[in-house]
């Protein structure tokens, strides 16, 4: 093993040794964890060492990361580096040619020709300079957000394309209000105010791109995602241009404050509304988490049915469509639509959950021992409890989530698996708090975890359940569960 630091052990009560490794979506190292026996032997319980690689978190792997794909480079071709080394370069070149330009132009400029536009405009004491310096401001924030932008929500972009293309609308429209808000205030006042507005515009940028991409891969069929893009560049030019025309009408009929305010809150409002019917019309059909819980849990009421003798049905993507929301909390489970139930976060470190069932001793480690007569649920029963699944889960009482640990060389289809477990499991937990009936202890969150797995498995292997899905016209092969880059683990005896 590497050169590695250790960090405080977490304990369980234990029978055999194990060794789990934790690797993220690049195949790094990330942790390694070990059971050994304690002192004393078994009835002194056990514990769980935790060994982090020493350049795991390096400050160079963590600025990478903010600039390359999740999982790389296993997520993407071999030709992307020299693809994308040459684009940057030609771009770098041009943006040197252009500030050349802009700094030194070749011609020199007429005498009695006033500054551009906009430079000191209605400021007598403004300068060039302090005009470029907002500038550059307003640019390098923009920038910053960009990039924070892209590595912060990168991985969700896709699975919630429909939300971040309507936010998309939302960010651009609200830095335009920001704008015109900003001659009325103090100077030092406007230029936050201009420098959030670039932010918001920078955010656009990031949520309309990338939401626009998958939309096209999502309406080119054939393989005619160029020609697709083509096409949507020629509809965007001609309703520019409509556009143009339009608003030359619309100022033409302008004569006051109170008109411009009003014609433009109008406009933008149509504009929302216009583009929520647009996204709103949108039948994706990949399943993301709001889809798995409206189609899982039609697809359970009817499984969960004592002697059913009809078959399954499975809502279509267009019916999805009707009722899913456009802005959704991340990670929620509900039952058709209905109030939270509870949280599921797919692909945690294995750390969160063995965090959950250790126990804090003075020493600072994490050790169960007998003589406490607790009775908590030891990470190898877990183990063995999904010993042929994909995954591994544990239900955290006090934040009613689910945690969903990943393992190695699991397929998106895994993910699915992990939710519709997540998913009856927190609508049992509901179930038996309308009866009356407490969550009870680690044991008894181990024993209905079996138990709701084992309704699950049935259920999908009695009504053929992707299948099901697949002839409704859902694509399993296209993971969009995933929001935020997850980790993986390996078990070795």
């Amino acid at each position: 093993m590497a050169s590695s630091q250790s960090q405080k052990p977490l304990g369980f009560s234990s029978s055999g040794s194990i060794e789990i490794q934790e690797r993220d979506q690049s195949d790094n190292l990330v942790a390694t964890y070990i059971t050994t026996a304690a002192s004393g032997g078994q009835g002194k319980g056990t514990r769980v060492d935790v060994d982090i690689p020493q350049n795991s978190n390096s400050y160079a792997k963590s600025i990478l990361a903010a600039f390359l794909p999740a999982g790389y480079p296993n997520s993407v071709t071999r030709d992307y580096l020299d693809s994308i080394a040459g684009l940057l370069a030609s771009r770098a070149v041009l943006e040197v040619s252009s500030d050349t330009y802009n700094t030194h132009p070749p011609t020199t400029p007429k005498a009695n020709v006033p500054p551009p536009l906009g430079i000191g405009v209605g400021d007598s004491h403004a300068s060039p300079t302090s005009a470029l310096l907002l500038s550059v401001l307003q640019e390098s924030m923009g920038r910053i957000a960009t990039i924070l932008f892209a590595h912060r929500l990168g991985t969700a972009l896709e699975p919630e394309c429909k939300m971040y293309r309507l936010a998309a609308d939302v960010f651009n429209d609200a830095a335009m209000i920001l704008d015109c808000l900003s001659p009325a205030l103090p100077k030092a006042s406007r230029v936050v105010l201009l420098s959030f507005s670039s932010v918001l515009r920078a955010l656009c940028g990031v949520a309309a791109g990338s939401s626009k991409a998958s939309l096209s891969a999502h309406f080119a069929t054939q393989g005619n995602l160029g020609e697709l893009n083509a096409k949507d560049s020629s509809q965007e030019t001609i309703i520019s241009l409509l556009g143009m025309l339009a608003g030359s009408l619309v100022v033409s009929l302008i004569s006051s404050q109170w008109a411009t305010w009003s014609s433009m809150i109008a406009l933008l409002a149509i504009h929302l509304g216009t583009n929520y019917l647009a996204v709103r019309a949108v039948s994706m059909r990949t399943i993301n988490r709001q889809r798995a819980n409206l189609l899982m849990s039609h697809a359970l009421d009817q499984l969960l049915v004592k002697n059913r003798t009809t078959q399954l049905t499975v809502l279509t993507p267009e019916e999805v469509s009707l009722q899913e929301r456009i802005f959704e909390r991340d990670g929620v489970l509900r039952w058709r639509g209905g109030p939270a139930l509870g949280w599921c976060r797919i692909g945690v470190p294995l750390s969160e959950i063995l965090s959950c069932l250790a126990q804090a001793m003075t020493s600072g480690a994490y050790k169960r021992s007998s003589d406490s007569g607790s009775k908590s649920v030891t990470i190898e029963q877990l183990l063995a409890v999904y010993e042929t699944q994909g995954y591994i889960m544990w239900y955290d009482r006090a934040t009613k989530t689910c945690l969903v640990v990943l393992k190695s060389g699991t397929q998106s289809i895994v993910h699915l698996d992990a939710w519709m477990h997540a998913l009856l499991f927190v609508k049992d937990v509901e179930a038996a708090e309308k009866r009356g009936e407490e969550v009870g202890g680690d044991e008894a969150v181990l024993g209905r975890l079996q138990r709701t797995l084992a309704q699950v498995l049935e259920c999908r292997r009695e009504a053929g359940f992707y299948g099901v899905l697949e002839e409704a016209g859902w694509d399993l092969e296209v993971g969009a569960m995933e929001t935020r880059s997850g980790t993986r683990i390996r078990v070795a005896e």
